[in-house]
């Protein structure tokens, strides 16, 4: 189902605003694709302008700054997702997510259904 990026019908005081014109595909969102643990698997989305954007279905790699270089490390799982409380149980990965993975818990600062990847800086190491 299409969502909208248009303004309310309806003004502050509760009359209606006038049309100013009809509404356009460019008005549109596309809904949420969330970023799974799994095999990887990305999928490619046309955008405006005919350009093309990479959107991450699935992942089970992350690229995690440690100590000033990166590492490509393994996702175990995720921690804690401020997004929404019911991604923890489903484990889908979003910007700001706290994930589990092999050299300890990191959080993500990529845009994984934007960008493509996960990339994400190391919080604690594992002992």
């Amino acid at each position: 189902m299409a969502q909208w990026n248009l303004r309310s019908r309806r003004k502050s005081t509760g009359s209606r605003y006038k049309r100013h014109g009809k509404k356009k595909r460019a008005d549109r969102r596309r809904d949420f694709l969330p970023a799974n643990i799994g095999p990887r698997k990305a999928i490619t989305i046309r955008t405006r302008g005919g350009s093309a954007k990479r959107v991450l279905m699935k992942t089970d790699m992350a690229n995690v700054a440690a100590a000033g270089k990166y590492k490509k490390v393994k996702i175990l799982s995720v921690l804690e997702n401020s997004a929404d409380s019911h991604f923890v149980r489903r484990n889908v990965i979003t910007k700001g997510a706290i994930i589990n993975t092999e050299i300890g818990k990191a959080k993500v600062l990529s845009r994984p259904g934007q960008s493509g990847t996960v990339n994400a800086i190391l919080l604690e190491e594992k002992k």
